[in-house]
């Protein structure tokens, strides 16, 4: 579905054109044309890829979709692949941006996102300055966008790690805990999957040798690079955590199963006593001493009342009860 397309000549929007009038404006100088299509069909790409002459193997990534987050060059072309994370309840759905990007157009194909870049045109066009730097800034800007909505994600994953952190120590269900941190930590390897290659492929666009689309755009690029390494970072710091949650989460379920082993022999100590005594007055011999004694039930009871309670006394103060 296309979203928008417009054409724009040295940081000013020329107008809204549509898709027939493309080839008019990409042969004048000074001039590009951004294009935004949504969940298109086979029949659009097939139109634009004649439009801006796009390369094959390109159109064919952007139909077909969940690629690896990559920047690659084609000639005197750049296709950027990018993943677009969403946060729907506790969960995270991935789409894709595909960005083709030429000395005159600048093409974003979104698929399986809701989000789209409506904010990067607006920003775009009030910043005509740095809009004259043509598709280079264009590619930029979504990027840049796109990067930018990473950041209240793992913001989002780093409040549910401090709210498991407090859940461990709370006498909460330890099974529940395990199976909380095993989702936190897939869904962290979401974001490490979108991040990790495209802060590799943003080498090609912030070094030395850049595409001429590119030049003097190193220091947006690298700014860019700069939030993925942040982003990076932060992704292993909560990844660490995550684990030294889950082995001390697993420290407790031993520590609790301790305790429980050191009350049962505990109780079975206090049970054992009065039985010894019991088991003893309980054989069946002629001859046994104390048999006639008169006090001897009382004496024999309270005998057992007490070693039970001083028992009881020492296991309370070692806290095995």
């Amino acid at each position: 579905m296309l979203i928008t397309c417009a054409a724009y000549r040295n940081g000013e929007k020329l107008a809204d054109i549509s898709v027939e009038t493309i080839s008019e404006y990409v042969c004048q100088p000074d001039c590009f044309v951004w294009v935004a299509l949504a969940n298109p069909e086979p029949a659009e790409l097939e139109q634009m890829q004649e439009e801006f002459d796009l390369h094959p193997l390109a159109v064919e990534d952007a139909r077909h979709g969940h690629q690896r987050p990559k920047i690659e060059e084609y000639g005197n072309s750049l296709f950027a692949v990018l993943h677009m994370i969403e946060e729907s309840g506790s969960e995270l759905s991935v789409g894709e941006v595909a960005i083709f990007t030429g000395p005159n157009y600048v093409l974003s194909v979104r698929s399986r996102a809701h989000k789209g870049f409506q904010e990067v045109r607006t920003r775009a066009e009030r910043e005509p300055e740095l809009l004259k730097h043509g598709a280079g800034y264009v590619l930029y800007a979504l990027m840049d966008a796109v990067v930018d909505r990473y950041f209240p994600v793992l913001e989002h994953l780093e409040d549910e790690l401090e709210v498991l952190e407090e859940r461990i120590f709370a006498n909460s269900s330890a099974r529940t805990n395990i199976e909380a941190l095993y989702g936190l930590k897939q869904r962290l390897m979401i974001v490490k999957h979108a991040v990790g290659p495209l802060l590799d492929g943003l080498g090609s666009l912030s070094g030395a040798r850049v595409p001429l689309m590119c030049a003097g755009m190193q220091e947006y690029f690298r700014d860019i690079a700069d939030h993925l390494q942040r982003l990076n970072q932060t992704i292993e710091s909560v990844r660490d955590t995550v684990s030294t949650a889950t082995a001390v989460n697993l420290s407790m379920i031993t520590l609790q199963e301790s305790e429980v082993m050191k009350r049962l022999a505990a109780y079975g100590a206090l049970v054992a006593v009065p039985t010894l005594i019991v088991g003893i007055y309980g054989m069946n011999f002629e001859f046994m001493p104390e048999l006639r004694w008169r006090y001897g039930y009382a004496i024999t009871l309270a005998l057992m009342a007490a070693l039970d309670g001083y028992l009881f006394y020492r296991f309370r103060r070692e806290k095995w009860l």
